[in-house]
Formats: C-alpha cells, structure tokens, sequence
C-alpha cells in the first residue's frame, strides 16, 4: 500500500508539474509570494511542484493515513507543507488567507456543494483564484468505478449509468465490499456534470476565468503514457453530450 501510495503521489506530481502549474502561470505568478490550499489534497502530489516554486502549502483531508503518507512523502523530498486531517468544513480560521485554492477530484464528491462553494470563497483572498478538476459525471468512468476490485468492473465504461438499483446489484455480484458499494453509490448520488457545475459557480457569484474539456485527461501521461487532448470545440459546445467524452473538466474561477 506505501508503494502504491508513493507511485500515485509522483504521478500527481509529475501532472501538477507539467500542466497545472504552466497553466495556472498564465493568471498568476507561482512564487513564493502564494498562500495555496488544497482541499482534498491526498497524498499531497498536485501540492509538491507548489511547494517547491516556495509557495506556502496546505493540505486538507479527510483521511488520516493520507495526510500521513503527505507529510511523509514531503519530507523525503525536502520539500516544506502544512497538512491537516480534518473535514474542510470544520476547519476554522482560514477566511481570506490564500490566494489560489485546489479542488482536484474533489467536488464530484461532495453532497452539499453550494455550501461547499461557499466555503471556497470565504477562504480565498481578493482576487484569489480557484482550480477545479473532476470527471463529468457521464464520461466512462464517471462513477470511479475504475477502483473496483472486480477485474472486469474495473475496466467496464458506462455502467454507473444505470439505475441505482441495477448498478448496486452488479457491485454486490461483482464482489465488491460493502463500504466499496457504499462509496460508489454516493458518488452516483451526488454526481456532478458539467451543466450541473456550471449553475452552481453562476449561482455562486464565481466568474469563470478559463475552462478546459479534455477528451484525453491530462493526468492520464503519468498514470496510463496517453497523451492529453482537449475535446473538440464543436462536440465541446453541445450541451449534455459533451458529458459522455469529457473525462476531466479544468475550471478556473476567482
């Protein structure tokens, strides 16, 4: 589990490095002027490349072998960040401290996501800027199913777009442990498309900055040696369908 643990947080890092980071330069200056959150941080891979420009860090997650594995792997690195196991929204005193907040895989997740938007806010500075990375939710693997244990689940596209009922029957047949089940349901319940996001940053007072679809995700060169590609600008512009092929959606709001 180390292992597994310390190869995923250097595929993040190698991602942050090569994409986020360029990216993100072109709104802000990554220095070590920066106060940067990441809520849901993990392993703490997206922050390395962060932490290394000599921006102050924080990571914020809910679990606790996570920020373990974090603290560990930044240290092996040499690198200084502040982490914390906590749910983000019983984390205080961060009103108005940092200047570029991440949600990477994050907001797919989260059940009350105006509150969640909300609290985004609060804890940006003026003219802060906030990164969002998930998968919509009808793309292949939209459900994360990817992390069945099951085999054939794993590698199966699409069927967490059936009914509830059928796609908990499968997870049960298939193997998959309770709590796995659970977790997958959850994320089908609070399952977030692009059209969904949309309404909320508009509802959230957030402008939107930059948007990219990606056919390809990004992340996808370190994990599976695939190179990004953007979704085209017509299947891009269709409402809905664009859903199906969007594996990862960047938004950049302030």
């Amino acid at each position: 589990m180390s292992k597994d643990r310390r190869k995923y947080f250097d595929q993040l890092a190698a991602t942050s490095r090569k994409y986020y980071v360029p990216w993100l330069s072109s709104y802000m200056r990554i220095c070590g002027d920066i106060n940067v959150l990441e809520i849901g941080c993990g392993e703490g891979g997206n922050l390395l490349s962060f932490a290394q420009a000599g921006c102050r860090v924080l990571g914020v997650d809910m679990a606790e072998g996570k920020i373990q594995a974090a603290e560990r792997f930044f240290a092996e690195e040499g690198a200084e960040g502040r982490f914390m196991a906590s749910d983000i929204f019983a984390v205080k005193a961060l009103e108005g401290q940092f200047d570029l907040i991440i949600c990477h895989d994050v907001i797919e997740h989260i059940q009350d996501k105006e509150e969640f938007m909300r609290r985004v806010r609060l804890y940006l500075r003026p003219g802060g800027l906030a990164f969002f990375a998930f998968p919509a939710w009808q793309m292949p693997f939209g459900g994360h199913q990817q992390n069945c244990r099951n085999k054939v689940l794993s590698h199966l596209p699409y069927f967490h777009l059936l009914p509830k009922s059928v796609y908990k029957w499968i997870l049960n047949r298939g193997g998959e442990s309770p709590e796995a089940v659970r977790e997958l349901l959850e994320i089908k319940q609070t399952a977030t498309s692009i059209e969904l996001f949309e309404r909320i940053i508009r509802e959230g007072g957030f402008r939107k900055v930059d948007r990219r679809l990606w056919l390809i995700n990004p992340h996808y060169e370190a994990k599976f040696g695939l190179r990004p590609r953007r979704l085209l600008r017509l299947p891009a512009s269709i409402p809905w369908l664009r859903n199906f092929y969007t594996t990862s959606c960047f938004y950049l709001l302030q």
